[in-house]
């Protein structure tokens, strides 16, 4: 008997310990947006209008945006005459959504109540990621390499005020891919993927100012995020699944964790001290213990190609976009972020 109630004990204390876990669970799954219609294909980027409670999700492969309603949780829109986008950029003040049309060369602009076309602004073939100013309304399109067959990518810069490209900085690789902007300066961060490396560029001077090669055997870094308080750039390489730590004040790596293969998005959550890694089958979340230390605090399943995600946090909500896969729709998860 009294091993009976011992038994008993370790199965309740073992249940216990399972809740506790779970109540840990730093991401809580509260809705699934479906997204009917769309074929095979992958998404790219989400850029949020948190004031007007919209979500924009570029379906890339599909050739349409979808608006999302962050109230109901529901598809309340989409725009269909597009080729293949990639990044979004939202001005609320100007009621405009500039979106980035890799195949169709150039920054479209649309009226972001109509969903009209208002114009457009050329710049070179396979146009993708973006980063925005918002003290100079400039923003900052990686363009060219490989699919415009140059041995150099080019960072067009745009005013947003006047829909107006203004000048292209030459990087010498034909394979660049995210860019961040620090507030506190004139530098910019950009994935030099093509030599397995990260930019820092003076945006005031637009040249390059230093490369910073990342560890030998790390390769094809695509995501990037900055924890600019504590001198923190995070990238993330494919080959293999890896998030890098680096001081962005010198280029010294701090520290380096596995992390889930095909990342496409990553987020960096100042409140919570986290790391957001959307991948391919999981979203992994990593603890900013201090700006030298870090560990993986979550491994969450996601799903195939699900590399696209964003944080929100005015919204306490994170997205993750799965695209339509085996006769499944696509949808969008919507987590809660927990404490």
């Amino acid at each position: 008997m009294k091993k009976m109630r011992f038994v008993f004990l370790a199965l309740f204390v073992a249940l216990a310990f399972s809740l506790q876990a779970q109540e840990k669970v730093p991401l809580k799954l509260v809705e699934t947006i479906p997204l009917p219609g769309l074929k095979d294909g992958d998404f790219d980027h989400f850029a949020p209008d948190v004031d007007g409670h919209r979500l924009f999700l570029t379906a890339e492969e599909n050739g349409k945006v979808q608006v999302l309603d962050t109230n109901s949780n529901k598809l309340i829109h989409t725009i269909e005459d597009l080729k293949a986008p990639h990044a979004i950029l939202y001005r609320r003040d100007l009621k405009k959504l500039f979106i980035v049309d890799g195949d169709a060369s150039a920054v479209k602009v649309y009226d972001s109540d109509s969903y009209q076309m208002t114009g457009e602004i050329k710049v070179a073939i396979d146009a993708d990621s973006i980063a925005y100013d918002p003290a100079t309304n400039y923003m900052y399109v990686v363009t060219g390499g490989r699919e415009a067959h140059t041995p150099y990518s080019l960072i067009s810069v745009i005013d947003t005020n006047n829909s107006k490209k203004l000048r292209d900085i030459k990087i010498n690789s034909n394979h660049v891919e995210a860019i961040v902007l620090e507030k506190s300066g004139p530098r910019m961060f950009c994935n030099i993927t093509g030599q397995n490396a990260v930019g820092v560029l003076d945006r005031s001077k637009s040249t390059l100012a230093a490369t910073w090669p990342l560890p030998a055997g790390d390769k094809q870094n695509v995501a990037m995020a900055l924890d600019e308080a504590n001198h923190r750039l995070f990238t993330v390489t494919r080959a293999p699944g890896k998030l890098i730590v680096l001081d962005s004040d010198s280029g010294k790596v701090i520290a380096r964790l596995p992390a889930v293969g095909l990342v496409d998005d990553m987020s960096y959550d100042a409140q919570h001290k986290r790391i957001y890694l959307a991948g391919d089958q999981l979203l992994d979340v990593f603890e900013q213990k201090d700006p030298d230390h870090y560990a993986l605090l979550a491994r969450i399943p996601g799903s195939f190609r699900a590399k696209t995600g964003i944080l929100v946090p005015e919204l306490n909500r994170y997205y993750l976009a799965v695209p339509h896969h085996e006769n499944k729709d696509a949808e969008v998860r919507v987590y809660e972020i927990q404490p």
